[in-house]
């Protein structure tokens, strides 16, 4: 902001612009004074200073979609002794905010024909370890060459996003790519103890999709029609996806666009991407300390 006065200011004056902005005109006459002589400044003042870049490195580091909360939880975890109302105060100041989340739009279509796995999960979505519970789902993106469909399949333990694809049909066949890479990656034992949950939609009910279910040794869960709560962690991962990626950087020319974007997004969010419920840390590392948990155990055992 102090920025932004500096270029405008001769046009439309300081005051007007900061009755504009979150900015009081004495600070930006602080600003100036400190920017002059900057031995002037208070220890608050150059304490602030260092930390603007630092937070601005976070955010731009972070696809621009932290808040308050999150930027202050990575300034923590990186070393820097700031409370969260600081974070808060200098982030109004540079003029950064986070992304919010708009409304959710269904986009699967329940085939009440096919034959249906009762629903083995009841919307309890954290499961004690990884390969236990995944949930899948899919999501559309409207770009200029037609609508292009997303789909991820999640590890439930910490939210990780475990396979994923993107296609110009929502025909069968690109679910079923998204389980086969989640497969290849995790390479469950296939005895039984994963199960896999989605909602009610004919890609995830057809007889292809439960076959291979089936042939990998995985338990079929599925909810209601029309409830989003009976798969509400996919639609969770499908609302971020759509906050942090597509509306943020949209309009979209066509797939491939789409599919650098996502692959560019899984990739932070499996390794980078904070998220709360899991203690503030990325799934990847939530995963790592379990193993090594279970390691350290297995050596005292």
């Amino acid at each position: 902001m102090i920025g932004f006065i500096d270029d405008h200011r001769v046009v439309y004056g300081v005051e007007p612009i900061c009755r504009v902005l979150p900015i009081a005109p004495s600070t930006y006459y602080a600003h100036l004074a400190i920017r002059a002589d900057p031995s002037k400044a208070s220890a608050r003042q150059q304490r602030d200073a260092a930390l603007r870049p630092e937070i601005q490195r976070i955010w731009d580091a972070n696809f621009k979609v932290y808040g308050v909360r999150k930027a202050w939880h990575q300034l923590r975890r990186e070393g820097f002794d700031v409370a969260r109302c600081t974070v808060a105060r200098l982030m109004t100041q540079i003029g950064l905010r986070g992304a919010v989340r708009g409304k959710v739009i269904k986009t699967t279509r329940g085939d009440m024909s096919a034959p249906c796995p009762q629903d083995k999960v009841n919307r309890q979505f954290r499961a004690p370890a990884p390969n236990v519970l995944w949930v899948s789902d899919f999501t559309y993106v409207s770009t200029w060459a037609g609508f292009v469909y997303v789909a991820f399949v999640i590890d439930t333990f910490a939210n990780h996003i475990v396979g994923w694809r993107v296609s110009g049909s929502a025909k069968t066949d690109f679910v079923l790519d998204a389980l086969e890479q989640a497969l290849y990656k995790r390479r469950p034992d296939g005895g039984g103890s994963l199960v896999h949950h989605s909602d009610r939609g004919s890609q995830y009910v057809s007889i292809r999709y439960t076959e291979r279910l089936a042939d990998a040794g995985i338990e079929p869960s599925v909810g209601s029609v029309g409830d989003s709560y009976d798969n509400a962690l996919a639609e969770t991962i499908n609302g971020l996806y759509k906050t942090e990626v597509i509306r943020r950087r949209g309009p979209w020319k066509n797939l491939e666009a789409v599919e650098m974007a996502t692959l560019e997004w899984v990739d932070w969010f499996n390794n980078r991407r904070l998220l709360e419920p899991i203690g503030n840390i990325p799934p990847v590392e939530a995963e790592a300390n379990y193993y090594a948990q279970r390691a350290a155990l297995d050596m005292v055992a």
